[in-house]
């Protein structure tokens, strides 16, 4: 099978010569299932390899900020329906942008990079299948990426003609170093899941079809850890790189209301006990 030819710019069907529905279909393109302190948001358009569509950028923003503000959510898992995470843009719509149409549609689809990298709470991705183009850069732009051995991971946008977008060219270099990020995102090259663990693209690898239940059992850790403080560290690092003085800022700034918190008495009483502690986020 040949890969995806595009990110924001292209799918998988493109590629393929399939064709796909126009954007803003009625059914729900993205949904949030609870499980415990886990929200467990799926991409579901699966017959077109879940490509990020108008309604599917909307639906995802729309359940981030529902999971953030669900005090039962401790950590957000995105993963896809049918075996495949995010083929990218849908390029059914892309024909008749203009610079001024398409400055909309861009600045649309950033709201997806922003609600992943902004949440309060950590996000990790599930990747199965293809993560290419913008389905690169929303599995990048989470906290933890665990992806399937043959998981397929590739830039794309240069095949269509377009550069890579939804916080590709923030979220790799931060990963992977500038140079690492430079190379995947100019050449288009397709790695694995295996390759891209090296890359240090992903964080874990699992065989194939277990990336969502490894992803669970790495958010339930997750969940048992004290949530302001997760929350805090997210906020440091989304706005990497600073220099060493505006760090040190932020440390002092969200380091003293942590000291004042209700979680770090819980998390010394514990210590002293010799027992795992129960925070509580406040």
């Amino acid at each position: 099978m040949n890969g995806p030819d595009g990110g924001d710019g292209g799918t998988v069907e493109a590629a393929e010569g399939r064709g796909g529905s126009p954007e803003g279909e009625s059914s729900p393109a993205a949904t949030l299932e609870r499980q415990g302190a886990l929200g467990i948001l799926t991409l579901c358009d699966p017959g077109r390899r879940n490509p990020l569509s108008a309604q599917m950028r909307d639906d995802v923003v729309r359940l981030l900020d529902e999971a953030g503000r669900d005090t039962a959510i401790r950590v957000i898992v995105i993963n896809g329906a049918g075996g495949v995470f995010c083929a990218g843009g849908d390029v059914s719509t892309m024909g008749a942008l203009t610079r001024e149409t398409g400055r909309a549609r861009i600045e649309r689809s950033q709201g997806v990079a922003r609600a992943i990298v902004q949440a309060s709470k950590p996000v990790i991705a599930a990747v199965e299948g293809w993560a290419a183009g913008a389905g690169l850069s929303l599995a990048a732009c989470c906290d933890i990426v665990v992806a399937a051995e043959d998981a397929r991971f590739v830039a794309a946008f240069g095949k269509v003609g377009l550069m890579p977008d939804l916080g590709a060219l923030w979220a790799l270099p931060a990963r992977m170093g500038v140079g690492g990020a430079r190379r995947l995102l100019m050449m288009n090259d397709q790695v694995t899941g295996q390759e891209a663990l090296g890359l240090g693209l992903v964080d874990r690898v699992v065989p194939p079809g277990q990336a969502l239940e490894a992803a669970l059992r790495e958010g339930a850790r997750l969940a048992e850890g004290p949530p302001l403080a997760l929350a805090a560290i997210k906020r440091v690092l989304a706005a990497y790189p600073q220099d060493l003085e505006q760090v040190l800022l932020a440390e002092a700034d969200l380091q003293s209301g942590l000291f004042a918190s209700e979680d770090l008495h819980e998390g010394l009483e514990a210590y002293r006990e010799k027992r795992p502690p129960r925070f509580e986020g406040r």
